[in-house]
């Protein structure tokens, strides 16, 4: 009798392979029943444990506890990819019943929770006792004076304009009849960015830039931040200016004098009397120092004003032709005047301050008197 040995050891590796494969079949069968009853104790013992919680706080850790981005809900539904693809969308649909089913059961008990806290804190208000004050925040005092000053030019026919604090070297120089290597840059000492670009040295360049773009009649003031190297007791680094323009026929150095003395009046008082000093500004000519009787003293000589009676406030003048020939204005047509202002200094005149660094340390205990 002959016996084929290659379809017998065929026939066997047959059975082998089909009995290995129902056995991952039943293996996986079994992980899909053990991951469903997995779900099913997640849910139980999850609402077991919400029953037994007695506050807000112990709410919401359960809730974290479970469905938190390291809950047992959450881990559950990553094992989801490891289902045979044909059984993972029921078993996520399942995860997520339940997951919604927590939810509403952990929203319900702590919107309990909280509607109970508000009652006994209702209940725990005393009207009686003695109110307490409410901090109010307030303006720094440079504010207060720049929106004060900008007040005043605002009622005087002045528009507020802005710029860029960093500046080219033209419009803050050059525009305004100071050329390169010309001496009045000893005047100014300066944060250069690059060789053509700074921090500005005044908020003059405003000016320079509305006259591009705008023909007479021109009437605005520039407020905004200064910037040169220098620090002391009446220096900072950075300071703030007001800056103002006014151009058109037929302006005088009268009408500047007019304008000026009623500021002075405004932002002081109406005693307060002023002076005009000869001085020297590239861009304004003639130009000069306005000084006002020392508020402190009233004119008597006191440490403030060195004994002199006067205080220095402003520099002003007369546009120069140089520089309305830059922006195209017919110097035989328009004529105006410029002035400008350290923020600070008037600051400390109005509040009697002596070192403009309290301005910028930050103690509540100084800025709270204003």
């Amino acid at each position: 009798m002959v016996v084929n040995c290659d379809a017998e050891v065929q026939s066997a590796k047959c059975i082998e392979q089909s009995a290995k494969k129902n056995a991952m079949h039943h293996a996986r069968s079994n992980s899909e029943e053990r991951m469903k009853q997995e779900l099913e104790k997640v849910e139980q013992e999850a609402l077991e444990a919400l029953k037994a919680v007695s506050d807000l706080a112990e709410g919401k850790a359960l809730k974290t506890q479970y469905l938190g981005r390291k809950g047992a809900v959450t881990a559950f539904l990553r094992k989801i990819s490891s289902l045979p693809p044909e059984k993972r969308a029921e078993t996520g649909r399942l995860a997520n019943e339940v997951k919604k089913r927590l939810e509403e059961a952990f929203e319900k008990t702590l919107q309990a929770f909280e509607s109970d806290q508000g009652e006994t804190a209702g209940d725990a208000l005393d009207v009686t006792l003695t109110g307490r004050p409410i901090a109010r925040g307030r303006l720094h005092p440079i504010t207060q004076i720049t929106q004060a000053i900008c007040e005043i030019f605002q009622r005087l026919g002045f528009e507020i304009v802005e710029g860029p604090d960093v500046e080219l070297d033209y419009y803050n120089f050059e525009a305004l009849n100071i050329p390169r290597d010309h001496p009045a840059r000893d005047m100014q000492d300066t944060f250069y960015v690059s060789d053509n670009i700074v921090l500005r040295t005044h908020t003059s360049p405003i000016q320079v830039r509305v006259m591009e773009k705008q023909s007479p009649p021109v009437r605005i003031i520039a407020p905004g931040k200064a910037y040169r190297v220098d620090s002391d007791i009446s220096h900072t680094p950075m300071f703030h200016q007001v800056e103002g323009l006014m151009v058109q026929e037929d302006i005088s150095l009268g009408d500047l004098k007019g304008i000026l003395t009623t500021f002075v009046h405004q932002i002081f008082d109406e005693e307060t009397s002023l002076r005009f000093r000869p001085s020297f500004f590239p861009f304004t000519e003639p130009s000069a120092e306005v000084d006002i009787r020392c508020v402190i003293c009233r004119g008597k000589g006191c440490r403030v004003c060195s004994h002199t009676g006067w205080l220095e406030v402003l520099g002003a003048g007369m546009v120069h032709p140089a520089v309305f020939e830059m922006v195209g204005y017919d110097t035989d047509r328009y004529t105006g005047f410029a002035f400008g202002m350290g923020v600070e200094r008037i600051a400390m005149l109005k509040f009697g301050i002596e070192d403009i660094r309290k301005f910028y340390e930050n103690d509540l205990r100084f800025l709270e008197q204003f």
